[in-house]
């Protein structure tokens, strides 16, 4: 909870943030030309779960005394949970299956994991420093369901590696898995915490 620390870490997700929309930025743009606008929103998720997780490290910072600043904050810091451990679990997943079914190992590769096992590990440790409650928990719980579901209704699920094309229907099931076994790690982490 050291300040300094807390900026190094607000600094490396927001540049994280803003690097990770630029890489949805074929996605986004395809989704624009070929889908209602409203869509676009459910597209880039990994780059928004680490917004919510930088908003949150700003609620940290400068704490809200407003009651509605205040809850809006827990809802941010409950979707920052459930969506950096789920986001962060999947991408790691999808990049180590792709390899097991033959796909080729590129340095970005290696980024993308490291950058991705860091947002389930930021969220795991800072979850009980957060204020929000089992309410927060659940709208996220239901925001990020509802996200599976725009994803693999209207197609716009993040890129998959070229080996996992025809296996979509198996990474759907995993994805909605995942998005339970956040929703429980908050629920844990809420319960350790005292908090429910």
């Amino acid at each position: 909870m050291n300040r300094g620390f807390l900026w190094l870490l607000f600094w490396c997700n927001l540049l994280g943030t803003v690097y990770g929309y630029i890489w949805y930025d074929d996605q986004l743009l395809f989704t624009l030309q070929n889908y209602p606008a409203a869509l676009l929103v459910f597209v880039p998720d990994s780059p928004t779960a680490s917004l919510f997780f930088t908003l949150s490290l700003l609620f940290l910072l400068y704490p809200p005394s407003g009651r509605s600043l205040k809850n809006a904050g827990y809802v941010i810091q409950g979707l920052a949970v459930v969506t950096s451990i789920k986001y962060g679990v999947w991408a790691v997943s999808m990049i180590v299956a792709g390899w097991s079914f033959g796909g080729d190992m590129i340095w970005q590769d290696f980024m993308l994991i490291a950058s991705h096992l860091a947002m389930a590990v930021e969220a795991l440790l800072y979850v009980r420093f957060f204020g929000f409650r089992m309410v927060s928990l659940i709208v996220a719980g239901g925001w990020t369901l509802l996200n599976d579901v725009m994803d693999y209704t209207f197609g716009i699920y993040p890129y998959l590696p070229y080996e996992l094309h025809n296996y979509v229907s198996e990474v759907r099931t995993f994805t909605f898995t995942l998005t339970i076994l956040s929703f429980i790690a908050g629920w844990i982490a809420l319960k350790k915490a005292k908090r429910l």
